[in-house]
């Protein structure tokens, strides 16, 4: 089984750390759901790519981490999507100044 080389695992995490920044980034500034949602798949789809160099060390590790983040990104997909579709039920708008936690504006 060919190993990956040192470059090439250091271009696959720094790109990875790369697009989980502009996650980070985007879900802060969001202003709105679809952007928030947009930005939480980017963190994951960073933490997919951070597996890759892992697949050539140890696949059966790498493969159950794998398997955990999937399902995770599919339900955190889910619930993000039936709260965009309730929000815009309840408010007529996806903005996230009109969402209330407890009774406080977020």
């Amino acid at each position: 089984m060919p190993a990956i080389d040192l470059i090439t695992v250091i271009i696959l995490y720094a790109t990875s750390l790369a697009i989980l920044l502009v996650g980070y980034l985007t879900a802060i500034s969001s202003e709105d759901i679809i952007r928030l949602l947009i930005a939480l798949e980017l963190m994951f789809g960073a933490v997919f790519m951070s597996l890759i160099p892992l697949f050539s060390l140890c696949a059966n590790v790498s493969f159950a981490i794998a398997i955990l983040t999937i399902f995770t990104s599919g339900g955190e997909l889910l619930v993000l999507i039936a709260a965009i579709v309730i929000q815009d039920r309840r408010k007529k708008d996806i903005s996230t100044s009109s969402i209330t936690i407890g009774g406080d504006n977020v």
